[in-house]
């Protein structure tokens, strides 16, 4: 039995979801690099960096970027 239904759940592509992963993968690539050279306190800065992405990402889903948010507008594939 297959569903008509097609209203599509969202999967995260709204500017505060992107603002949020561009910060992270930003947060870990640095992370990466400075494990390789064994540079301990950028490691706990890339993880403190991974964090405010997190925080970022919340923020602006609450100020409505977020999938369903009064400032957020679909757009079409």
């Amino acid at each position: 039995m297959s569903s008509t239904e097609s209203a599509e759940p969202g999967h995260g592509h709204s500017p505060a979801a992107w603002t949020a992963v561009i910060i992270m993968l930003a947060a870990f690539t640095i992370g990466a690099i400075a494990f390789f050279y064994e540079l301990p306190i950028v490691v706990w800065s890339a993880a403190g960096l991974a964090i405010v992405g997190l925080i970022v990402g919340w923020a602006m889903k609450r100020a409505g970027y977020g999938v369903g948010g009064s400032k957020y507008q679909a757009k079409g594939h």
